[in-house]
């Protein structure tokens, strides 16, 4: 059995390696980790996944044709994972050169194949920036490149599905995923109230949903794994409800030892302070104008699918911050 994960060199990949071979792998089976970087280079997170023994790693461009030598089998899982996710941080043609290719040439690979199940890393991007909440059947308005480009590549995977119904396809649209490598929001947010530059921006109510990085890649192997199914499905990937900023501030704080307050400031006012600090290097703090946006807009995203699909969660939000404080040795969140 293979278990072929695209872009498995990153944050959630790595997690992803280390799961299946802590839980799954067994003798026979082999793990591809097909990625455009590698182990050791920039972009992969450190102490996580370092040349894991019995792991096939294989450098590859998702946005051309997908060739490698490996032995099919019926029951072979790709894990797509391959993407350009951050933003700010990319000119638009990126997102859609390789999100869109990317799902083009992986369906492809499975297509000549034979390869029937498919796990799809979304994101809760073509949902569009809004306060309502959203579901699974909300209707998807992204208003960003990078949300427009995931969007595509979900109907470019449906497709695959679609022409034959034995195929097994799985959506997963998760919320801010945080954990030890993510190196983005929440270790931002962590760091900005150690050092005391973070604000709440107009609110301490916005809300954001996460999902934990540990709990993601259980949530994958229990779906692809541990379960059989036919057809495509879709799933929110966040704590059910989701936390408001403040109630992520104080949980950060408790379960990693740190006395702070935190000052709420006009949110009009830091906006403009944004847009002269953000071109002049504010984004290295998150003084960003897209980055004080998103702050103050709440990504209301409804985990309620989730919850009761049969899948139990192993962490609550404080228990997740602890385990991820405990892999960092106890000296900050990384």
């Amino acid at each position: 059995m293979n278990f072929i994960i695209f872009g498995g060199s990153g944050f959630i990949g790595t997690h992803l390696i280390k799961l299946l071979k802590d839980e799954v792998v067994k003798g026979g089976d082999n793990i591809y980790d097909l990625d455009i970087v590698m182990p050791g280079e920039e972009g992969v997170v450190p102490g996580v996944v370092e040349n894991i023994e019995g792991v096939n790693y294989i450098r590859l461009d998702v946005r051309k044709k997908i060739e490698f030598d490996f032995t099919p089998t019926k029951d072979d899982i790709i894990f797509n994972l391959a993407a350009v996710h951050r933003t700010p941080g990319h000119p638009d043609k990126e997102y859609f050169q390789t999100n869109i290719l990317g799902a083009e040439t992986v369906t492809a690979f499975a297509e000549k194949h034979g390869i029937n199940k498919i796990l799809f890393t979304s994101s809760i991007a073509p949902y569009g920036a809004a306060e309502q909440l959203k579901k699974e059947t909300t209707v998807p308005t992204p208003n960003t490149p990078y949300g427009i480009s995931k969007l595509v590549a979900e109907k470019i995977h449906m497709i695959w599905q679609a022409k034959d119904s034995e195929r097994e396809l799985t959506i997963v649209r998760p919320g801010v995923v945080y954990g030890k490598g993510e190196h983005g929001n929440f270790t931002r947010l962590y760091w900005g109230i150690r050092k005391r530059y973070f604000v709440y921006t107009g609110r301490k109510d916005t809300i954001k949903a996460c999902v934990y990085v540990k709990e993601l890649v259980r949530f994958m192997k229990y779906r692809m794994i541990d379960n059989d199914f036919k057809g495509v499905d879709i799933f929110n990937c966040t704590f059910e409800p989701a936390f408001t900023i403040e109630q992520i501030c104080n949980a950060m704080m408790k379960c990693t030892n740190m006395e702070r307050h935190i000052p709420l400031i006009n949110g009009k006012l830091l906006m403009g302070t944004a847009k002269v600090v953000g071109p002049l290097g504010g984004k290295k703090v998150g003084i960003h104008p897209d980055r004080v946006k998103k702050l103050m807009i709440s990504t209301n995203i409804c985990g309620e699918k989730l919850k009761n699909c049969g899948y139990q969660f192993h962490y609550t939000l404080e228990e997740s911050i602890k385990d991820w404080y405990k892999d960092c040795n106890g000296e900050g969140l990384n």
